[in-house]
């Protein structure tokens, strides 16, 4: 079921914006309900009045207007069905937000000893679940098509866990010899052959290594990836075909190279493609020599990140390597943008960690709602959720604390350096003069004081002798939210992460 946003009208509604424009491009089903006021009063500067009828624009899949008589029985009908259709849209691939405007008139509060009644028999409409499979020819189509490839890259966008489809693509790519790439957010680390750590080489490899990388068969599904390597790597060396797999809506040409928009849910696919029989011919040999030469320079990454980390450091890179290395084996781990999803994702989840499930505000990529979608999670489970952030996403967001419920299964990593690093470490902000003042964001500000307001706990993490404590402390989920900050140095944190890469290039040096 969709979430169900309600707030008072004008520019309440304009509140929501960041959070309708994720639902949007995460395709997460969303119903918000705005409060107006009639249509006459619109305009004539009276108090809370904006234009709000499609406030959200392009970012709602549809919006709605409540007709402004609620007594007639033609009106309760009208609105029945509205609501109805919203929710159903909401729910209607790809999901995402819907927008219902609310006009209401004064008085707009009940009488003294009025009663207040609802309506005992609502009326629902129900949609049949449409089931999106591949027909008898597709798939003879699919199956023909896919034996003229030995050279088989599946790249997975973000999305959330799941067991049956990680189950079928893990049995495809075992049936064609596939590689298989999913970062961080694709919820697929529990894969055995799953490449994780592709956007750290294709960082770092020369020119030859891409080239005995590039795929003759790309096969994408799923959201966003975060490795701008990656996206690189593809748009440049691009494979002959590129295969999309999405039941409905609009298709991103992310790499530049689509020829074929598969509508189909992807287990179904993978299901339908994973039937074809193992072969020990030629072709059978190419596939498997392109997956060794992908497994190769993901064992020589292994290898020199764990040069880099066997040296216990204090950094943030070297912290959030070992916060997540003791992650509980079931936990929701919350991602926020700029360097924290970045660090998580170069060093990325082993197999074992098959109980985290990771979550990120990749729709948009910013900074709005970090901690708030940590706290409604929490809010709305009883496991573990682990938030590692930034300061600036941290702070940013920190009325999403502003609310009288408990949250004692949230605990909190600040990485706290003062500003945003994540501008030092890309190219074009990071050399240019106005960057201290316009792009990094100086601010002096410690999580302490924002833990004292709410009455959370507090870990100061500023040193190497405390990480061992610092850490056992925080994992203890002993009834209370609890903040851990990383009192860290934006000078320091750059040039760490730059010998990591010096550290990846060594490997390819030797």
């Amino acid at each position: 079921m969709p979430t169900v946003l309600v707030c008072t009208s004008g520019s309440a509604a304009y509140n929501f914006a960041p959070a309708v424009a994720e639902a949007f491009f995460q395709q997460i089903p969303l119903v918000i309900f705005t409060a107006d006021r009639p249509a006459e009063w619109i305009d004539q500067l009276d108090g809370q009045t904006i234009r709000q009828q499609n406030i959200f624009g392009a970012h709602a899949k549809k919006s709605y207007q409540l007709p402004e008589d609620y007594n007639h029985a033609d009106s309760s009908w009208h609105i029945n069905r509205i609501v109805n259709e919203a929710v159903n849209v909401s729910k209607e691939f790809p999901k995402g937000p819907v927008h219902i405007n609310i006009p209401l008139r004064e008085p707009l509060y009940p009488a003294k000893g009025e009663k207040i009644s609802f309506t005992k028999a609502v009326r629902i409409h129900t949609e049949t679940h449409v089931d999106y499979q591949l027909n008898p020819v597709q798939k003879n189509q699919l199956h023909s098509a896919i034996k003229k490839y030995s050279k088989i890259l599946l790249l997975i966008g973000q999305g959330e866990h799941n067991d049956g489809l990680l189950k079928s693509v893990e049995k495809f790519c075992k049936v064609h010899h596939a590689v298989l790439v999913g970062d961080i957010i694709s919820n697929f680390h529990s894969a055995s052959a799953n490449i994780r750590y592709a956007d750290i080489f294709l960082g770092q490899c020369g020119e030859s290594v891409q080239n005995s990388l590039t795929p003759e068969l790309l096969i994408t599904f799923g959201k966003s990836i975060i490795s701008k390597n990656a996206k690189l790597f593809l748009r440049k060396h691009k494979p002959l075909e590129h295969w999309h797999i999405q039941p409905a809506g609009k298709v991103a040409d992310t790499f530049q190279s689509l020829t074929q928009i598969i509508k189909s849910s992807p287990k179904t696919f993978f299901d339908e493609l994973g039937l074809i029989e193992k072969s020990k011919d030629f072709q059978s040999q190419k596939k498997e020599n392109f997956l060794r030469i992908w497994e190769a320079e993901e064992h020589r990454t292994i290898r020199s990140a764990r040069l880099y980390f066997e040296k216990p450091a204090f950094n943030e890179f070297a912290l959030i390597n070992e916060i997540i290395k003791s992650l509980p084996l079931r936990c929701n781990l919350h991602l926020a943008n700029s360097m924290a999803v970045r660090y998580a994702n170069m060093i990325g989840l082993e197999a074992g960690k098959k109980g985290v499930h990771v979550f990120c505000n990749r729709g948009t990529s910013g900074i709005d709602g970090c901690t708030s979608t940590s706290v409604g999670h929490a809010l709305s489970s009883d496991i573990p959720n682990i938030l590692i952030t930034g300061d600036l996403a941290f702070f940013y967001d920190r009325n999403a604390f502003w609310h009288n419920y408990p949250i004692p299964n949230l605990h909190i990593i600040v990485i706290n350096n003062h500003g945003g690093i994540i501008f030092k470490m890309i190219d074009g902000p990071a050399d240019l003069p106005e960057s201290e003042e316009y792009f990094v964001t100086k601010q002096k500000l410690s999580a302490k004081n924002l833990a004292e307001e709410f009455n959370f706990d507090f870990i100061l993490l500023d040193s190497v002798k405390k990480i061992k404590n610092s850490l056992r402390d925080f994992f203890d989920f002993a009834g209370k939210t609890k903040i851990l900050e990383i009192e860290s140095n934006q000078k320091e944190a750059k040039e760490s992460f730059d010998q990591f890469k010096t550290q990846i290039k060594k490997g390819y040096d030797t």
